[in-house]
């Protein structure tokens, strides 16, 4: 009876500690959080993201994000799934831009069409695009 006992234990804490490492994020871990970009591109040889340009990214708790990529605002749905970030069709202003910033942006929103693969790295969050472009970002 006692080794049974301990068997049932070891195994619960085994189940426990499998799920603490899972791979995902929560909501919790996005809901009304704002992220400013760090880099870009390459996961390989990433650029860092220009300095005097605005980048950030806001995650609503309502399945909304929005925020602004350098040149233009932009809103739409988003759905958690996982380790996944499904971004739902961005709407997005149609200002004019030149430069780094619409380099930028346009890198940016090519991660943000699709479904993403979304992981922390200390207190940084990486998207990661289906072809592997990544954005860091850095929690504001």
């Amino acid at each position: 009876m006692k080794k049974n006992l301990i068997l049932v234990t070891v195994f619960i804490i085994a189940i426990l500690t499998l799920s603490a490492c899972a791979p995902g994020i929560s909501n919790q871990s996005l809901n009304d959080t704002t992220w400013s970009l760090v880099s870009y591109g390459s996961a390989t040889n990433p650029t860092p993201a220009a300095a005097d340009i605005e980048t950030t990214l806001t995650f609503g708790a309502d399945g909304q994000v929005s925020g602004n990529m350098g040149c233009n605002s932009f809103s739409g749905d988003f759905e958690l799934k996982g380790d996944k970030i499904e971004f739902g069709p961005l709407m997005s202003t149609l200002m004019a831009c030149e430069g780094p910033g619409m380099d930028q942006e346009t890198a940016a929103f090519n991660v943000l069409r699709e479904t993403v693969t979304a992981s922390f790295d200390g207190s940084n969050l990486t998207l990661t695009g289906p072809d592997g472009d990544v954005l860091v970002l850095a929690q504001k």
